[in-house]
């Protein structure tokens, strides 16, 4: 009967610190929790959403190549252009006037960049020469070029473009149409006369379809009337046509 009791007690003071002891062991080694949905979800979607833009991207930048190359991969250009230039129809201190011009021309374009432009134009102004012999003071005169040289195109958009131009060639001019017979140099104007002309061009297109556009052609004009260099300025602007695949 004693050992029955002593054995009782026993067993009831086990039983607290069983109990104790399993507590310490759960919270001493807590369970990991879950990772949170917000903290895994960016990780698994990074790599689609960056394939993604890129694959738009790419398709985008295959949109614009195809349109540069429908514009630009036309091989001929025809162009009918209004001008304007100042020049000075005689030795310093004549006064400049202002030439209004026709232009045309074309371009034969080796590549998307690069092409052969010949071009002719006509200018016509009224020069002013002062008092003089005469009964008027002021003539008409005008003068015709034709050139040839290189077009380069440096910027090219499917809307629009940059190029560079230079060209050089022939060039007469006709001051004594208008005089009645007078020498032209007896008034201040050149003689007429036979001689170089050079024109440096940067030119700006809009494209209006892949086939017609239009441009606007800022230009320093360079000429040698009368043994001596007139460097002017002015520009040309109209109507460019393309056709001819490459």
């Amino acid at each position: 009967m004693r050992s029955f009791r002593r054995l009782a007690l026993l067993l009831a003071l086990l039983i607290p610190a069983t109990h104790a002891l399993l507590g310490q062991s759960s919270s001493s080694n807590p369970p990991t929790p879950d990772p949170a949905p917000s903290q895994a979800q960016p990780a698994q979607e990074t790599a689609p959403q960056l394939s993604v833009q890129a694959r738009i991207r790419a398709r985008r930048e295959q949109r614009r190549a195809a349109a540069i190359h429908d514009v630009y991969s036309l091989r001929y250009e025809l162009f009918t252009n209004i001008g304007y230039l100042r020049f000075r129809p005689g030795p310093s201190p004549m006064q400049r006037l202002t030439y209004y011009a026709w232009d045309t021309g074309g371009t034969r374009y080796s590549n998307e960049r690069l092409g052969i432009t010949v071009d002719g134009r006509g200018y016509f102004g009224t020069a002013y020469v002062g008092l003089n012999y005469t009964n008027d003071t002021r003539y008409a005169i005008s003068q015709y070029d034709l050139l040839a040289g290189p077009t380069y195109r440096f910027y090219l958009q499917p809307k629009y473009s940059i190029a560079l131009r230079g060209l050089a060639g022939y060039a007469y001019g006709n001051f004594s149409g208008d005089t009645n017979g007078f020498a032209p140099a007896s008034l201040g104007l050149y003689p007429d006369a036979s001689t170089f002309a050079a024109s440096a061009t940067i030119i700006g297109e809009v494209n209006l379809t892949p086939n017609i556009g239009f441009r606007l052609a800022p230009e320093y004009f360079f000429s040698g009337f009368g043994s001596s260099l007139q460097a002017s300025r002015g520009f040309t602007g109209g109507i460019v046509y393309r056709f001819g695949k490459r």
